[in-house]
């Protein structure tokens, strides 16, 4: 008789649905513990990125915290305005005209993308909603081209010299929009501000308001969150309202990837029935190799692996890890930090089931919250 699997994990109830995406309600109260300070410090308003999370049975407990939501699509602007008490910002390259009267119905917030957009949408805007236009200040400070908006190939935002000069188009416009990070430092951040100072001097003393982005490492422990006060301060000192929209800075460490082993393979290949591409796809377009629970790196440990996925994609790899033990059928392998860019960004290519969505609350009790089906996969599809 086989041995029983063995758990690579802290324990489970059987019960539990794997795959599954599992929240820790607890890590997430001391991020958000840490947003509130910044807050209150800086000060400034945390606004939720829903296109890095939109788990929206949390909502309520993060909006104990932050001052709202920052929506990339009407999707998430309704969402935010059905789900999250507060604010709700709004930024998309380009809006739809037909679609445009519902954002202003959603949205308190709206920042065009370029001259061209807040020309057309104007009339329709102003007075209506606060409305800004994004800055493209051209300070790089992302090495992964795919995620850096701030080259001058962007698509996102209006640099300096492109900038119009007549004095009309500042009319109604009462905030500016500068996103150029991606999981950056406090460092990275202050180089932007002092480009953005330096470059629109004569913009921002007519500004109420500065959204800073996303891309705050916030919870790293390295991460230099005074440096980050300080600049907010700056721009609080010039009488600016300043936001943030983090969505990895709140959910850094929060979050798991459950999946079990389905077969290990004699080239030690091991097929998970979780998806690197289809479940975390950060993972192949970052690149990057997540951590693992009670795993270390290639070679360390007796017993090395290739971690892949259950779809016909042939780079769809999480990594090689090593263990203490060998791999068998039906061991857990639990992949960390994994709240963000992963529920939001996955797909059913190859049909592949979706990971549940579960919630692990104070007391240790992991609460199921969604499980999908077939029905959700036709659903998708006509």
């Amino acid at each position: 008789m086989s041995a029983p699997p063995h758990r690579l994990s802290s324990a489970v109830p059987s019960v539990s649905p794997v795959p599954r995406y599992e929240v820790d309600e607890s890590a997430l109260r001391r991020n958000l513990a840490l947003a509130a300070d910044i807050q209150n410090r800086g000060p400034c308003r945390i606004l939720l990125a829903l296109k890095g999370f939109a788990m929206f049975s949390l909502f309520p407990l993060m909006a104990k915290t932050l001052a709202g939501a920052a929506a990339s699509s009407l999707n998430e602007a309704q969402l935010a305005r059905e789900e999250f008490p507060g604010e709700t910002h709004l930024f998309a390259p380009a809006y739809d005209p037909a679609e445009f009267p519902r954002a202003l119905q959603l949205a308190d917030h709206i920042v065009f993308n370029s001259e061209s957009q807040w020309r057309r949408f104007r009339a329709q805007a102003a007075g209506r909603v606060s409305c800004g236009v994004r800055l493209n200040p051209l300070q790089s400070e992302v090495q992964t081209a795919l995620y850096n908006p701030a080259t001058p190939e962007s698509r996102f935002g209006i640099t300096r010299d492109q900038f119009p000069t007549d004095s009309d188009f500042l009319r109604d416009i009462e905030g500016v929009h500068i996103h150029a990070l991606c999981d950056s430092s406090a460092d990275s951040l202050r180089r932007i501000a002092d480009r953005v100072r330096r470059d629109f001097a004569d913009i921002l003393p007519r500004m109420k308001w500065i959204n800073l982005g996303g891309g705050h490492a916030l919870a790293r422990p390295d991460y230099d969150r005074e440096g980050l006060i300080a600049v907010v301060r700056q721009f609080a000192e010039m009488g600016l309202q300043v936001y943030l929209e983090p969505a990895e800075g709140l959910l850094a460490n929060c979050g798991k990837l459950v999946a079990s082993v389905m077969d290990v393979l004699p080239n030690n290949a091991v097929i998970l029935n979780a998806s690197a591409t289809a479940h975390a796809p950060d993972v192949l377009e970052m690149p990057y190799r997540p951590e693992v629970e009670n795993a270390a790196a290639e070679g360390e440990l007796p017993h090395t692996y290739i971690l892949g996925g259950n779809t016909c994609l042939a780079g769809d790899v999480f990594g090689r890890y090593s263990f203490a033990a060998p791999l068998k059928e039906g061991d857990e392998i639990v992949f960390c930090d994994m709240a963000s860019y992963t529920m939001v960004k996955n797909t059913a290519f190859n049909g592949v089931p979706l990971p549940a969505l579960c919630a692990r609350g104070g007391d240790g009790t992991l609460n199921v919250i969604r499980e999908f089906s077939h029905r959700d996969y036709r659903g998708r599809l006509s």
